[in-house]
């Protein structure tokens, strides 16, 4: 006799809704999954602005395009094998130093229009596969506390994709100045709104008045919003994040190539290890430790020597 057991992630799990059964993948699982990895664009300035203030000035260089990265591999010295040019008001510029290692964050679309080298001959990118990216419309709003009648307390709502079908467009909404009350006047609710990723990505490129109706016809359905919202504000990207498909282990090998063939390099970001803004610096931290680790075989080496 040949007994088979339904593996628990194929049992199926369920929760009500008005009192009737739904999917517990539907309504949980599905809103995390159809691109909802964004977050509020002012809520990240402290982090931004505390790293310049770290940095200072002459070390940060704003509104540049890395152009070439080329490492030098020298056999006498470990050290000081990478030199960088970039591009800054349509100037080529290169970096008056040498370093021991980088950290490199770009997009990988952005990583294979760099010309990089390695002792003096071209490193190619042909072997990293093509990443395809989702885009995100991101829409601010506010609306007097009168207008709103069913104002939600919390972080915010994600909408499954089976509510599309009751009108629902939007992926969801955050409850900005439920979070940071200075964020917004008192007498007003501030709302950031999300429209495209995985599940609308065609929508995510709609006009701003169009997004408009979309958003204000789902707060409305969503918490009673009546009227026009007191104020609108549209952020678009049209490479939001990049998208974790079924092959996405040949992009995580084609970074581990570029790591083990360049040393020094080191990648991360949300390519790497996950889309959340959490997962980013969580990737950041570990390519540092590499870098702590990768300096610290370098001495010993030289040590030896």
């Amino acid at each position: 006799m040949l007994f088979v057991m339904q593996p628990l992630s194929q049992q199926k799990r369920y929760i009500a809704k008005n009192g009737v059964p739904v999917l517990v993948v539907d309504y949980l699982i599905d809103p995390f999954v159809a691109g909802t990895s964004g977050g509020d664009p002012e809520s990240l300035s402290s982090l931004t602005n505390a790293l310049g203030n770290e940095l200072g000035k002459d070390e940060l260089k704003l509104q540049s395009k890395v152009l070439e990265l080329s490492c030098s591999c020298s056999e006498n010295s470990p050290f000081d094998n990478w030199s960088v040019s970039y591009e800054l008001d349509n100037k080529k510029l290169s970096c008056e130093k040498s370093f021991d290692a980088l950290i490199v964050t770009a997009p990988l679309s952005d990583v294979k229009q760099m010309r990089i080298s390695r002792r003096g001959s071209p490193f190619l990118l042909d072997f990293v596969p093509e990443v395809s990216y989702l885009p995100m419309s991101v829409i601010i709003t506010t609306f007097k506390k009168e207008s709103v009648k069913r104002p939600l307390e919390g972080f915010g709502v994600l909408i499954p994709s089976k509510e599309q079908k009751n009108g629902l467009k939007t992926l969801g909404t955050l409850f900005s100045s439920m979070m940071f009350p200075d964020r917004a006047p008192n007498d007003v609710y501030l709302y950031t709104t999300f429209v495209g990723g995985s599940r609308n990505p065609e929508l995510a490129k709609a006009s701003r008045d169009e997004l408009k109706q979309i958003v204000t016809s789902d707060l409305r359905q969503l918490l009673g919003a009546e009227g026009q919202p007191a104020f609108l504000n549209h952020f678009y990207w049209s490479k939001a994040f990049p998208l974790y498909g079924c092959n996405y282990d040949s992009v995580i090998s084609a970074i581990d190539k570029m790591e083990k063939n360049l040393p020094g390099f080191f990648y991360a970001g949300n390519h790497k290890g996950g889309l959340s803004v959490g997962k980013a610096i969580s990737t950041g931290c570990q390519a540092a430790d590499l870098v702590i680790s990768y300096l610290d075989s370098c001495s010993n080496t030289n040590e030896n020597t």
